[in-house]
């Protein structure tokens, strides 16, 4: 029987998706030797310095915390080495130099939240939801010169429901994917790991970074392509609009919980009809139904308690 390795894992993460492996790796006894994540930052009102959840749950269980603003930094790859890590494993962090995954004896493995060798990127969870996809998963992959290009160890795949927001699928890979990495582990243990090279193909899907102008909603698009977009952004970071109410005002508001309604009309897209304490927006083959809206320094609201304080105006549009 072959022996089993002796393990001194480095673990890198930031936020609370990384933080269900971290979880997982102290449930199993594994000897964590240091945990990497981002620098405390400014947030809320009084931008007071904010750990990350990684470094919340690290500090609570207390780990081996460090918190470099240069990964390239001499006097951090130094501390790096002092550790003496022969795994480490990367979950929703940034990218690494070359001289710190290669550093340990038995590589720099990552979990990201798709099935490469598609949705490489930023925000894989996002965009398969966007995108319409059926299923998605996660995969577990030694890291090297390039972003999510390395051999693939292992994936686990997952469907996405008609409904399924980007809130509720975020929690379910990461679930799956806390387990993957035990799973991934136990093959480098046992010196066990076979990995498939990712195929060069130009075709793949890309996991884009969000950023403003690519969650606004394009009213013009198809009532399935909408819906999914939203559903996509939900509950972060929200797709948004411009709602035009007439003279009374323009604004820049937020798109929560929707439904779709597939219908024939001839209103124009984006035109609101409002019936029945309800929120229409006219689309392509239909209308989207808005159940959960945020206008400027508002709550978030459901669309019945908005219409008790909100007038909407006969030619208010979405654009």
């Amino acid at each position: 029987m072959t022996k089993q390795r002796d393990l001194r894992i480095v673990f890198m993460g930031t936020p609370d998706f990384a933080v269900a492996t971290l979880k997982n790796l102290i449930d199993y006894n594994y000897n964590i030797v240091g945990v990497i994540t981002a620098p405390d930052r400014p947030a809320g009102r009084g931008r007071k310095l904010k750990a990350s959840a990684v470094k919340e749950f690290a500090v609570a269980n207390n780990l081996n915390v460090m918190q470099p603003t240069n990964l390239k930094s001499e006097a951090f790859v130094d501390e790096l080495k002092t550790l003496n890590a022969n795994l480490q494993i990367v979950v929703a962090f940034r990218m690494l130099p070359k001289v710190v995954w290669q550093m340990p004896e038995f590589g720099t493995f990552n979990l990201h939240a798709s099935l490469l060798p598609n949705y490489r990127g930023a925000a894989p969870i996002h965009w398969a939801i966007i995108n319409g996809e059926e299923k998605t998963g996660v995969t577990t992959f030694f890291i090297d010169e390039k972003i999510d290009t390395g051999a693939i160890i292992m994936k686990e795949e997952t469907g996405i429901t008609d409904n399924e927001t980007v809130g509720e699928l975020h929690n379910k890979l990461m679930a799956i994917g806390s387990n993957l990495v035990i799973k991934t582990i136990k093959q480098i243990e046992a010196d066990n790991v076979k990995t498939t090279i990712q195929p060069k193909d130009k075709n793949l899907k890309t996991a884009y970074k969000l950023n403003r102008e690519n969650c606004k909603i394009d009213w013009n698009q198809n009532i399935d392509h909408i819906y999914n977009k939203i559903r996509g952004l939900n509950p972060f970071p929200t797709a948004w609009c411009y709602l035009d109410n007439g003279d009374k005002e323009h604004m820049a508001i937020k798109v929560y919980a929707v439904s779709k309604l597939l219908a024939l009309h001839n209103y124009e897209n984006g035109t609101i009809k409002i019936s029945d304490n309800e929120i229409k927006v006219a689309c392509k083959n239909g209308y989207i139904k808005v159940e959960e809206l945020q206008l400027p320094n508002k709550r978030k609201m459901d669309s019945k308690s908005l219409l008790n304080g909100f007038e909407f105006d006969k030619n208010a549009k979405m654009l």
